[in-house]
């Protein structure tokens, strides 16, 4: 069945609140578009989970900084729309910036402290408040839902995840585990901007997680040691250049040292115009 597809907020609002009256629970996979497998996954878990499943796309200008292209971004609405339309989707939100931002110039923002601070956050500083604000806005939009996102973005949910309780904000969010191609790749709309030789290259990104992992697995506690052997390894790639890796607190973000409890392993790696993250969890049992 075609999906129906929607340019206007009060639209959406009506449709959604209509399910909703009728006793319907609504399912909510925010995308920035050029969708790929791993978008596919949060939709079919979203249909499996709830009765009416809406997708936006919309590549929000707040949450890309000086240096980075927003006009660059990899676009392509008629195959997305034909994905969304395999996975069973029933409504499409592509709303234009003029419909999400109508005076252009946003007032209001949304901050989340500690979460936001750390790894993107000191990479990238104006990231998390653009993602905030424009998620904010569309679980406004959409309203009380179930939220799929994923989980190769984990600093993103945990954004996410503290702005809705902090805000109480009437939405479920549910985080999805990443999808991979077969040589460990994390799936991302990044991965268009890799060349041929830069993508048989990225697979070190995960390598190297998966090596901190296994010295942590086989007793390292010293945060210092693990992140060295990553960035080493992502070092010796000529292809590459490390932005960080590091092992953190997985509900904090932080650092901890000895490493103890839940634990998760981020990397933000460059290669050429593309920059990739990825993470794994770990568990140091207390």
């Amino acid at each position: 069945m075609p999906v129906t597809i929607v340019t206007t907020i009060p639209e959406l609002r009506r449709q959604l609140d209509g399910a909703r009256a009728v006793g319907q629970r609504v399912g909510f996979v925010p995308t920035m578009g050029y969708l790929h497998a791993g978008h596919a996954s949060l939709m079919a878990a979203a249909r499996a989970d709830t009765d009416v499943v809406v997708t936006s796309i919309f590549v929000n200008p707040l949450q890309f900084g000086p240096a980075e292209d927003l006009a660059a971004y990899p676009r392509d609405l008629e195959g997305d729309t034909a994905l969304v339309e395999a996975e069973g989707v029933d409504l499409l939100f592509v709303p234009s910036g003029a419909e999400m931002y109508p005076d252009r110039a946003v007032r209001t923002t949304v901050t989340v402290g500690d979460v936001s601070a750390p790894l993107e956050g000191l990479a990238r500083p104006t990231h998390f408040a653009g993602v905030a604000t424009v998620v904010a806005k569309l679980f406004a939009i959409v309203g009380p839902c179930r939220a799929y996102l994923g989980e190769k973005d984990f600093q993103q949910v945990a954004v996410v995840r503290q702005m809705v309780r902090d805000l109480s904000i009437p939405v479920e969010v549910v985080a999805c585990p990443t999808l991979r191609e077969p040589d460990g790749l994390a799936m991302s709309s990044r991965n268009a901007y890799l060349t041929d030789a830069e993508r048989a290259a990225a697979p070190v990104v995960h390598a190297a997680l998966q090596v901190g992992r296994m010295a942590i697995d086989a007793g390292e506690r010293d945060p210092a040691e693990v992140r060295t052997l990553m960035a080493e390894l992502i070092a010796a790639e000529p292809l590459a250049e490390v932005d960080y890796a590091e092992v953190v607190d997985a509900a904090t973000l932080q650092v901890v040292a000895p490493l103890v409890g839940e634990l998760r392993l981020l990397a933000a790696v460059r290669f050429g115009q593309a920059r990739l993250i990825d993470n794994l969890g770990a568990n140091v049992p207390s």
